[in-house]
């Protein structure tokens, strides 16, 4: 008796042992899953038949409904700030400086006198030929009467007014000479700089012999651009100017484009207007330009992460209709311009497609998708 109850008290421990143990028990519980996967499957073959796309799992994704709407792209390139009527004002003749009535910073009107030469010895002359010119016209003028009476010789009277008007032109030309001594505003605006003084000899062509005057209510903006834009840059083209160091954006068009290429550095010319309405504008401050290059009014557009490369070309995932769900399926797109991180779709997709622009990682074709 007693040793069937040993005997029974040993396999109780046994089996006890036995079913702890951490190994077999992973063990029973894989076998276990396995065998209800095998009934999952099933099932679901039974119930979708051959649509094999309710077995992948349901993925939560962002979508994008395609409508059209207007793509613009730009060039970028750096300019300056400049003036219609940024000019110099320079002596037309070689001389000493007498006289400067200006000074950085005046506000002087068109024609207004800003500096003038010594003249003292071309006045002087002229005051002589005025006695000169004075008894040549009262000679002159009694030849004239005598001879409309038919008294005298006709080489008198042609000898006078000869003399005459020979003094005429010499104070005229010696007047011409005079006014060119004096330095006049060519524009009005700002006397920027007066880089001579008085008892300065100043000259033609000389650097340091003119009068810098600015007008900035005219202000434009000048840059250089490649050949490569030429046909791309018309006039009247949209521009958005960047000032930086005014923290400002100024819109305006294209009214310059130049036909000339700098054969030095294979560049050409274009100007665009600054509005008036700021008084802060420097000449030679640095600015942005932004020229519109290409514009479609109905354009469908994407982030260009969301184009994905395959063998075939280039594509994008789409959240297609199916029965009473939707799933993911493929679409070939065609790429046109890109600027920004934004493509132009030029072709494949259509208003009111439903784009899948985020979640996309990782996709199956066909695979249920939900937004």
């Amino acid at each position: 008796m007693k040793k069937s109850l040993f005997v029974a008290l040993v396999t109780l421990i046994a089996v006890s042992c036995g079913t702890s143990d951490p190994k077999m028990r992973l063990e029973k519980l894989m076998a276990e899953r396995e065998k209800l996967d095998a009934q999952i499957s099933e099932l679901r073959r039974q119930l979708i038949g051959t649509d094999t796309s309710m077995l992948l799992p349901v993925i939560s994704v962002g979508i994008t409904e395609m409508q059209p709407r207007e793509f613009k792209s730009y060039i970028e390139v750096q300019g300056k700030v400049d003036a219609d009527e940024n000019t110099e004002a320079v002596p037309q003749t070689a001389g000493v400086v007498e006289a400067i009535y200006v000074k950085e910073g005046d506000r002087v009107s068109k024609g207004q006198l800003l500096a003038e030469l010594d003249t003292r010895v071309m006045r002087q002359s002229l005051e002589e030929l005025k006695v000169q010119l004075d008894y040549a016209t009262q000679l002159y003028n009694k030849q004239k009467a005598l001879w409309d009476k038919n008294i005298g010789s006709e080489v008198q009277y042609l000898t006078a007014k000869n003399q005459k008007e020979a003094l005429e032109r010499r104070a005229a030309t010696l007047k011409d000479q005079i006014d060119m001594a004096k330095i006049k505003a060519p524009v009005a605006g700002t006397v920027e700089s007066v880089p001579f003084k008085v008892g300065q000899m100043i000259s033609p062509g000389v650097p340091g012999s003119s009068i810098r005057v600015i007008n900035m209510h005219s202000a434009k903006v000048v840059a250089e651009l490649s050949e490569k834009y030429a046909p791309l840059i018309k006039t009247g083209a949209e521009v958005l100017v960047q000032i930086p160091d005014l923290g400002t954006q100024v819109q305006s068009q294209i009214r310059f484009a130049s036909r000339f290429i700098d054969p030095n550095n294979r560049t050409f010319r274009v100007e665009a207007g600054l509005s008036s309405a700021s008084t802060e504008y420097r000449a030679n401050m640095i600015v942005v330009l932004k020229i519109n290059d290409y514009t479609h009014p109905r354009a469908f557009t994407l982030p260009l992460n969301v184009v994905q490369k395959s063998a075939s070309g280039d594509i994008v995932w789409i959240a297609s209709p199916q029965d009473n769900r939707y799933v993911a399926t493929t679409r070939k797109v065609e790429v046109g311009k890109v600027y920004e991180g934004w493509a132009e779709i030029v072709h494949g997709l259509e208003a009111g497609d439903r784009v899948i622009t985020s979640g996309y990682s990782g996709l199956k074709d066909g695979q249920p998708v939900k937004f």
